[in-house]
């Protein structure tokens, strides 16, 4: 255990795992719990979110898991009310909820362009809505968004809704940053790239099939350092815009994707 935000409360959403395995939610849930912080665990599969806080208790740490959809005003209304019935504040909200439907333009379906703002990005609007003027009574927070290098550039494979949403993450994280860092609230963005992780490798099987290994070693070879992230590295990046070592950061984008982005294509 450490102390890096000991004593804070902190929600997370999307705690829970897609499949066997560690996703970013469940590690940055962990290693916050790890770093002395009490810990709502929020997902819409509460077997999983539990799934993470039996991991947690077995570490000692302390943390309630909690089934929300949070694409849903009141339901996210409740979320915050029940963070504060639990802990009595809200010191870090990190938003991690995410889905991924390939596709172009054209290939999008109306509802699945809908389904996928609503999740991606709707979902940030309103868990930030309502824990906002908790934390402007409180005189601080911090707000991490996990967004994804995609808001910024075109992956290989094309999801042009993904890519929308993830984009309008980053916006909407830098007016929040700029509309109440003299609340002393902070709010930043990471990007993460290429990563291996249960919801990349359910995505994976699911919209393309075949050998999850040998894509895996094909998006390996695309990335600068060698090798896709894990998911302890997003969660590393977050603690570090979540604690008090981050004061001076807010409205930014941390890219944390192994080179991929600075990389020059060649033939």
């Amino acid at each position: 255990m450490g102390d890096r935000v000991r004593g804070k409360s902190v929600i997370v959403t999307g705690a829970g795992s897609v499949g066997p395995g560690v996703g970013n939610g469940k590690a940055a849930a962990i290693l916050y719990a790890r770093e002395g912080a009490e810990v709502m665990l929020v997902d819409y599969n509460l077997e999983a979110a539990r799934e993470t806080k039996k991991l947690i208790d077995s570490e000692g740490g302390q943390a309630f898991a909690y089934r929300a959809d949070v694409s849903d005003s009141s339901e996210c209304s409740s979320m915050v009310d029940e963070c504060l019935g639990q802990f009595g504040k809200v010191d870090i909200l990190h938003n991690n909820v995410g889905i991924e439907i390939p596709g172009g333009i054209t290939d999008t379906s109306e509802s699945d362009w809908d389904r996928t703002l609503d999740i991606n990005l709707k979902s940030v609007f309103l868990s930030c809505k309502y824990v906002l003027p908790h934390m402007e009574k409180q005189e601080g927070g911090s707000i991490v968004n996990i967004s994804s290098i995609n808001g910024i550039r075109t992956l290989p494979a094309l999801s042009g809704a993904y890519g929308a949403s993830k984009a309008g993450m980053i916006a909407l994280t830098r007016e929040i940053a700029v509309e109440y860092a003299p609340c002393h609230i902070r709010a930043n963005a990471i990007l993460p790239g290429m990563m291996r992780t249960p919801f990349v490798e359910a995505s994976l099987t699911s919209a393309w099939g075949g050998d999850v290994e040998e894509m895996m070693g094909l998006r390996d070879a695309m990335i600068p350092i060698g090798k896709q992230g894990e998911s302890w590295d997003v969660a590393h990046a977050a603690l570090f815009l979540a604690s008090d070592e981050a004061k001076y950061v807010t409205g930014t984008t941390l890219v944390v994707d192994g080179g991929l982005t600075g990389a020059v294509k060649t033939a």
